[in-house]
């Protein structure tokens, strides 16, 4: 049962390392601040959400566990607010979206 637990780690890490790697290309790759958070945000919890769990899975304490699954919570819970607020501080302090953009709800 240890070297499964071994296994469902190691992939756990490795995708979750694929997604801080997506969230980093979209955040060198996307047009403008928004498209960048939305990529940071997303892409960037999940991939550290995926190394929480995976060191839950590896860890045999449970304090180790919990501690784990609380940083998931905690991830899912401020990643959304701080992106909200991030963009909506942007687009009061005037930065524009880019021309592909067809909806401004805000305008």
């Amino acid at each position: 049962m240890a070297e499964f637990a071994q296994y469902l780690a190691a992939f756990l890490v490795l995708a979750g390392a694929g997604f801080s790697l997506i969230a980093a290309i979209g955040v060198l790759r996307l047009p403008d601040l928004y498209t960048r958070l939305h990529a940071a945000s997303k892409a960037g919890a999940i991939g550290a959400g995926l190394v929480f769990l995976a060191v839950a899975v590896v860890s045999l304490d449970g304090a180790v566990v919990l501690r784990a699954l609380l940083g998931i919570v905690f991830l899912l819970l401020s990643t959304p607010v701080s992106a909200h607020l991030l963009a909506r501080a942007a687009f009061r302090s005037g930065e524009e979206p880019t021309k592909a953009t067809t909806v401004d709800d805000l305008k």
